[in-house]
């Protein structure tokens, strides 16, 4: 049983959708056949191939849009069976379908939103934006478009706003909005939420009913932005702490803790994994309040901690007498680089230039490296859980130094 903004309660049902049968109607958006149901997913991203994949698997159409080149590939079921990622299924273009972005996105009965962004704040929220215009100029009257983008507060009020400005249509009544955040945080931390002006087309809780198992909430606009931004918060009140408080731990700290093994499975990937929806939230707020600072404490602590690894970095190479022309810093940090936000690229990129101001030879490796390519002393720093355990099994040589990029690496994190 769904509950709905404007206080209606009605139980979801299982759809079908054999060609030509005419799906069961609930709520305030038009009814549309099977036959006649398309999907667009707008952004080649991992969280945009997963949606598409999955509703291209029920025998929908789908037409999934390269964001970069602007054209729109046709995802058949075949295909979406046979490629499991987006990466795989970038790379073989030659058996793919192509047409306009704008064709597929004007033959859309449902469009998802899933772009990915590659610029840093403040530059993200007109990249954003600027991508969000691209699909409102084709949309048609009766579509439904689906935000999954972190969005702050009022945001997709603005979102809103310039699809009616645009379209000349009124969101809720004949044409639909819908804002469902995709988080990058594992998604066991939450449930899938989609906030709304009007009750969500059961087309659309049924495409998505196995990629959320669980009850979809379903609540207004502003409800899942305060919801989601209470998620990401409470998420981060939890570990920001222990990486700030451990920076001024002595050696006799770990010894003594119940919870160390907690605090060793945290890593650098896990506190960057939601700093593109800190800044999201941020960005939306302004003058100065516990909740802004709360958000830029967050914030800060990233940095923090980027500062702090670098300079345990330097306390390394002096305890073991390294000079820098003859050391390599390698930074192993495996992540994928087709997911919708681009935070990792850019933190890894931060700790590169900040590890060079120490160490002339820096590489990045996101994959099993050769152990033996160097005669320089090598450091490895570890900077997700995977990481630490694929180096730590197959490091044939005792003479490297790993570092874990966890909150007490410098002290037992530093194996050699």
């Amino acid at each position: 049983m769904y509950k709905y903004p404007h206080g209606k309660n009605f139980s979801s049902t299982n759809l079908n959708f054999g060609s030509g049968t005419e799906i069961c109607y609930l709520g305030s958006e038009i009814p549309v056949s099977a036959s006649s149901l398309k999907v667009a997913v707008y952004g080649l991203s991992t969280e945009g191939y997963k949606i598409a994949s999955h509703i291209s698997k029920k025998g929908i159409p789908v037409s999934i849009i390269d964001d970069s080149s602007g054209m729109a590939i046709t995802l058949k079921p075949d295909i979406a069976k046979t490629y499991s990622s987006v990466t795989s299924f970038i790379q073989d273009e030659t058996l793919l379908d192509f047409e306009p972005f704008d064709v597929a996105i004007n033959n859309a009965s449902f469009i998802f939103f899933t772009p990915r962004i590659r610029k840093s704040w403040p530059d993200a929220k007109n990249h954003i934006g600027s991508k969000f215009q691209d699909v409102i100029k084709h949309v048609n009257k009766d579509s439904s478009i689906i935000n999954t983008v972190p969005a702050g507060f009022g945001a997709n009020n603005e979102n809103i706003t310039l699809i009616e400005h645009r379209t000349g249509l009124n969101v809720g009544k004949n044409i639909f909005y819908h804002y469902m955040p995709i988080s990058s945080i594992s998604p066991t931390v939450f449930d899938a939420i989609i906030g709304t002006r009007s009750e969500v087309n059961p087309n659309l809780e049924s495409m998505l009913s196995e990629l959320y198992p669980d009850t979809l909430k379903v609540v207004d606009i502003e409800s899942a932005e305060y919801l989601y931004c209470i998620r990401i918060l409470r998420h981060y009140g939890l570990m920001s702490p222990i990486f700030e408080i451990c920076k001024f731990a002595d050696s006799s700290f770990q010894s003594q803790m119940m919870e160390s093994q907690s605090f060793d499975d945290l890593y650098l990937d896990d506190l960057v994994s939601g700093l593109f929806d800190l800044n999201t939230i941020l960005s939306s707020l302004t003058g100065i309040s516990p909740l802004t600072l709360l958000l830029k404490g967050n914030i800060a602590t990233v940095e923090n901690y980027i500062k702090y690894l670098t300079e345990q970095i330097k306390i390394i190479l002096k305890k073991y007498e390294l000079k820098a022309s003859k050391t390599k810093a390698i930074i192993s940090w495996t992540f994928d680089p087709n997911e919708m936000r681009g935070d990792r690229l850019e933190i890894i990129s931060r700790l590169e230039s900040r590890l060079k101001d120490y160490v002339g030879d820096v590489e990045r490796h996101d994959s099993m490296f050769d152990f033996y390519s160097s005669e320089k002393k090598i450091i490895v720093v570890s900077c997700s859980k995977i990481d630490f355990e694929r180096i730590n099994k197959n490091n044939p040589n005792s003479e490297i130094i790993i570092v874990k990029a966890t909150p007490l690496l410098g002290r037992s994190s530093i194996l050699s």
